[in-house]
Parts: structure tokens; C-alpha cells; sequence
């Protein structure tokens, strides 16, 4: 009867107490943490920073619509020609740069363009990206990047169904 009551007082007391070697994982979610709220443009562009940051595709892939598409100029074509590609190549692409890296830093800047209903949105911005492959290879890019956001009613979150990067434009 007394170990029956130890062992049922040990197994509360362990129940009940919160490990200091194991902290309780942070929500993300509404209300706090570290991503946005996509719900507003702002938390996008929070949330496209983290994920680049953190190289977290799954935060990643949620920015993007299903009929996304991204556009850049190849400036070493002759003669020179717009190229793009959808959201699964886009995915591929974007893991392929995670894994390559050991650090990516995203810091968006100012907003030059900024055409808006309650359902679409056209936006130009300003970036800068700095990169490490390793310590001796690493770079910082500074671009202009036009995105069309989408969302399906004004309480659902924003998508990209356009990026289309204009940094040699």
C-alpha cells in the first residue's frame, strides 16, 4: 500500500513538472512567435524572410500559390530572353539553395510600387540577400523583385502567384 502510494506520488509530481532541459517548443502561431501573420502582407514578408533564414521549405511552400510562377531575365542568353518556371521546379530550386548554403539573409526593404484590392495585389520591393556557401565563398545581392499576391477571401492568407525578379531591369 505505501509503494502504491509513492509510485503514485512520483508519477504525479513527474507528470506535473516542466523539464528545463527540454523546453516547451514556441508557438508559432496566431498571436505570437516568430512568423507573420500571412493574413497581412507585412506577415509574408516576415514569413518568406524566416523562411530563407531558417531554410524551412514547409514555411517556404506556404508563401506560394498553387499556379505560382517565377520570372527572371537571363542576361546570358544571346539574345537575352525572360525564363520561367512554376511552383515545383521553383521548390526544387529553393531546397537545392537551402541545402548549398550555410547562411541566407533576407532583409526586404522598401516598397516602390504598390497597386491593392481586398483580394490582389501587385508589389514592387526592394531586397537584400547576403549568401554563404562557406566562409570563403560568400556575397551579397541587392535586387527589386515584382510579386502579384492573391488570396481567396479578405480573412485567408496572402499567396504569391507571380515573382518576378527585376534587379538588372
Amino acid at each position: 500500500m505505501i509503494k502504491t502510494r509513492y509510485i503514485l506520488i512520483i508519477l504525479t509530481l513527474a507528470l506535473s513538472c516542466t523539464n528545463p532541459f527540454a523546453p516547451k517548443l514556441a508557438d508559432y502561431g496566431e498571436g505570437g512567435g516568430v512568423l507573420g501573420d500571412q493574413r497581412t502582407v507585412d506577415g509574408l514578408f516576415t514569413n518568406f524572410s524566416y523562411a530563407y533564414k531558417m531554410k524551412d521549405t514547409v514555411v517556404y511552400g506556404n508563401l506560394l500559390s498553387d499556379d505560382f510562377t517565377f520570372t527572371y531575365t537571363n542576361y546570358d542568353r544571346d539574345p537575352v530572353v525572360d525564363e520561367s518556371w512554376g511552383r515545383s521546379i521553383d521548390m526544387i530550386t529553393t531546397y537545392r539553395l537551402f541545402n548549398a548554403t550555410q547562411r541566407l539573409e533576407l532583409v526586404w526593404n522598401e516598397i516602390s510600387l504598390k497597386i491593392e484590392d481586398s483580394l490582389r495585389m501587385i508589389i514592387t520591393r526592394s531586397f537584400a540577400l547576403d549568401v554563404m556557401f562557406n566562409p570563403d565563398d560568400k556575397f551579397k545581392l541587392q535586387g527589386k523583385a515584382n510579386f502579384t499576391l492573391v488570396r481567396s477571401s479578405k480573412d485567408a492568407q496572402w499567396k504569391i502567384q507571380q515573382w518576378r525578379d527585376i534587379t538588372n531591369n
